[in-house]
């Protein structure tokens, strides 16, 4: 297997699960962005044979780190999309943002199975990307909670039987605040979040209720389910992921504590069952399960990515990039948070009136949508 975003939260929980079944496994390539210290660490434990820095100023420090050891390495994009491509029966796609979209890209092409964890591949070109899996053959099974839940919960049914798909969200750490106090948040209350451990960008995300946006957005092109039919509801325990509504009126529910490793065991076992070392599931200490509709007038965030869901085209594409810029400013507390869906909703009004939001037909042409709304984005922050 290849595990790209090796030194992630996403790479590390699979680098556990795998030390917990070490005969299972051989990692022919592992991949980061900008830590060559903890890539090479990552590839030395994992026993990796090739390791691919992002950051090509970061290639002396993976160097260093991997002086005496039988592993060849290199730094670039190109390295990157090398490493994925790398003789595999699984790549585990976990490279943060949009940066993760050319490697996944060329794995899926090349016909490889996919875990996917990068949910900006499918929200930036999530038509190119499907077209190219069912072209080669490339097997996509879902690494996020959410979507691997609702992947469980669907028994292989055909999407035309669901009458409605329902992701969860926990909240975030504003769930109960007020829309002033929201406001006011500062980037460590931000951060905060009560169930997971995240990267910084995801979790500016989940806060804001922008992830469940991304997360609908991946789901339609990830199980060709109509926006219509698409939902989501707050579950502040996290222990029910995803919900599949039947016509029959019978409802599955894929459910697990809040761990990421489960998931993933899931991914990487497929179709087979394995231990992942995570917590198992005691209902009766969680004790209540609780359900509340979003409040889209405190999260606009999410309203305007079901918006962009519903207008279709590469106005995902543009909410997507335009968010990732936003949150980068408000993480070096260059605008508030609130700031962070102005600069998008600014980005997408930009983008309508220019005419630069008709559908891609390939991930060329999406990324070509993607880096004219984050330069919208850069001049709207200058």
């Amino acid at each position: 297997m290849v595990i790209l975003g090796a030194t992630g939260s996403i790479g590390r929980s699979c680098a556990q699960v795998i030390a917990g079944s070490p005969d299972r496994f051989d990692v022919t390539a592992v991949a980061g962005g900008r830590d060559g210290a903890a890539l090479a660490r990552a590839a030395i434990a994992l026993k990796a044979r090739f390791a691919a820095i992002a950051d090509p100023a970061s290639y002396a420090e993976l160097k260093a780190g991997v002086a005496g050891q039988p592993i060849e390495i290199a730094a670039g994009d190109e390295a990157v999309v090398e490493a994925a491509l790398r003789e595999s029966d699984l790549v585990v796609a976990a490279i943060a943002g949009t940066a993760g979209l050319a490697p996944t890209y060329a794995a899926i092409a090349a016909g490889r199975s996919v875990a996917l964890a990068n949910k900006e591949t499918l929200v930036c070109a999530g038509h190119a990307v499907m077209e190219a899996a069912r072209r080669a053959g490339a097997r996509i099974l879902p690494l996020d909670s959410e979507h691997n839940a609702i992947f469980q919960a669907m028994g292989g049914c055909d999407a035309d039987e669901i009458v409605k798909m329902t992701l969860t969200a926990s909240g975030g750490p504003f769930r109960e605040w007020s829309a002033e106090r929201i406001r006011m948040a500062t980037v460590s209350e931000a951060l905060a979040h009560p169930n997971w451990t995240m990267g910084s960008k995801v979790t500016i995300d989940s806060a804001s209720l922008m992830n469940k946006g991304l997360e609908l957005i991946e789901a339609h092109h990830l199980f060709g389910i109509s926006a219509a039919r698409l939902d989501v509801l707050i579950h502040p325990q996290s222990v029910v992921h995803g919900l599949i509504a039947f016509a029959d009126g019978s409802v599955t529910a894929g459910m697990a504590a809040p761990d990421m490793r489960t998931p993933i065991a899931h991914c990487l076992a497929y179709p087979e069952r394995m231990k992942s070392g995570a917590k198992a599931l005691d209902l009766a200490a969680v004790g209540q399960l609780t359900f509340e509709r979003p409040d889209l007038a405190r999260f606009p965030a999410l309203g305007l990515a079901i918006a962009a869901l519903n207008a279709g085209g590469a106005a995902p594409t543009a909410l997507n990039a335009a968010n990732e810029i936003a949150v980068e400013a408000f993480l070096a507390t260059r605008i508030g948070f609130s700031d962070i869906i102005g600069v998008v909703e600014a980005v997408l009004e930009q983008s309508g009136r220019a005419g630069e939001l008709s559908a891609c037909a390939t991930v060329a042409q999406a990324l070509g949508v993607h880096h004219i709304a984050r330069d919208r984005a850069l001049a709207l922050l200058a």
